[in-house]
């Protein structure tokens, strides 16, 4: 996630204007989402706010370390890691 992130933060803003700052949010939503349920199971995950398209790196990042913390096998890490991978390559960054 944190090359993700990178590949963000030196994309030109055209770049971010077409899709690659929401589909970032959009990982750090779901990204989130599972750490929350993991953390609280029971409670209701609370949505990340749309922070803005030149927050949308340091949101993947910060889903992104939270979710790390608190996963529980290596198949969860494999997973995450799918994603992440996948949104990058739909950013197209």
């Amino acid at each position: 996630m944190d090359h993700f992130a990178d590949r963000l933060r030196a994309a030109p803003q055209s770049r971010l204007q077409r899709g690659a700052a929401a589909e970032a949010l959009a990982l750090a939503r779901q990204l989130a989402r599972w750490a929350q349920e993991l953390e609280e199971p029971g409670v209701e995950p609370r949505e990340m706010p749309d922070a803005g398209m030149f927050a949308a790196a340091d949101q993947i990042t910060v889903a992104g370390h939270d979710l790390a913390v608190v996963l529980r096998s290596d198949a969860d890490v494999d997973d995450a890691l799918t994603w992440v991978q996948a949104a990058q390559k739909r950013a197209g960054v």
